[in-house]
């Protein structure tokens, strides 16, 4: 018997481009579906480490890329931040501005500007403070030059004012605390005001910050950033006049007050110099976090004060570009 022919079917050949775009399509490995603890978390950082590189080296692309265009490269591009995106206000100032130099050199504080007063401040609490609260207070007494700390022994902060002004003490700081925590910071400056009221957060004393550094008894500088509208330009005084004029700068100590989005942070460095281009800095301590409650006018009257500017909840969270300071 002749043998049976078999049927040829003809098989399309596969083309490699499809290969290609079904193993880009093979999703990458769930982390979370590793179930021992251990190994995930070595996974973990793993990928992490992965990304840097690949993010580093993308980066240095595009810098050489740049590099070889020359001129012809394009502008770099601004992200795109709440602080960048901020809705201008209209009352954004200069240091050129004329009409807030007249008003500043006829304010309470143009005494100490023109350098007729030294500032002296005086540091106290509120009642029976907490081990916390005091530890807070020494603190801040050798950050701020000149400075004392007297206890209040249950006296009114009304009380407290006509005894200051007669021993000519030129500002008073109230370090007020809840539940065994500082959260408040009262500053008045004497004799006419103003007279700050903010929120305390973010305590960090000295003790509790990483690596820090020794602190010197010289004379800090000090840097004030984006106080750039009236209501910052007058919150930006309040705090020069707490320090000398004359810094001394062999001692490379420095205060910074930055505000950024109507929080002002409170840091306290010392710079080392490596070398012509590079400084390093040390932190001394301690770090804090201010948020302005209110302005009064004058002295510290919690009952008959007249305040400038008072923060309304409702009406200053609307929007998150909406800033005062």
């Amino acid at each position: 018997m002749a043998p049976k022919k078999m049927k040829v079917e003809n098989v399309e050949e596969e083309n490699p481009q499809d290969m290609t775009e079904d193993v880009q399509t093979i999703p990458k490995p769930n982390i979370s579906r590793i179930k021992n603890k251990i190994l995930r978390n070595e996974m973990y950082k793993k990928l992490r480490v992965e990304k840097r590189k690949a993010k580093m080296k993308e980066k240095k692309r595009k810098r050489k890329e740049a590099e070889s265009m020359g001129e012809e490269a394009p502008p770099k591009q601004v992200p795109k931040t709440i602080e960048s995106m901020r809705v201008k206000d209209e009352t954004m100032v200069t240091a050129e501005d004329t009409e807030v130099m007249m008003d500043e050199a006829q304010d309470e504080l143009a005494s100490y500007f023109s350098r007729e007063t030294l500032p002296k401040i005086l540091i106290t609490t509120c009642d029976r403070p907490c081990l916390r609260t005091n530890k807070f207070c020494k603190e801040l007494k050798l950050v701020i030059p000149n400075s004392d700390i007297k206890y209040r022994r249950g006296l009114d902060l009304k009380k407290i004012i006509p005894q200051a002004k007669e021993r000519d003490f030129t500002d008073i700081i109230v370090v007020n605390e809840d539940r065994k925590e500082p959260n408040g910071l009262v500053v008045t400056h004497l004799p006419d005001g103003p007279t700050l009221h903010f929120k305390l957060s973010s305590v960090r004393l000295t003790t509790e910050i990483k690596r820090v550094g020794e602190m010197s008894k010289h004379k800090p500088e000090l840097i004030l950033n984006n106080f750039n509208t009236r209501l910052g330009h007058s919150v930006g005084r309040v705090f020069a006049s707490l320090f000398p004029h004359d810094p001394q700068f062999q001692g490379r100590r420095v205060v910074t007050f930055h505000n950024q989005r109507d929080f002002i942070f409170f840091r306290h460095h010392r710079y080392v110099f490596r070398n012509n281009k590079r400084v390093g800095l040390k932190e001394l301590g301690p770090r804090f976090t201010l948020k302005l409650r209110s302005l009064q006018k004058g002295t510290f009257d919690s009952k008959y004060g007249e305040y400038e500017w008072v923060h309304k909840r409702k009406e200053m969270e609307t929007s998150r570009r909406k800033f005062t300071l």
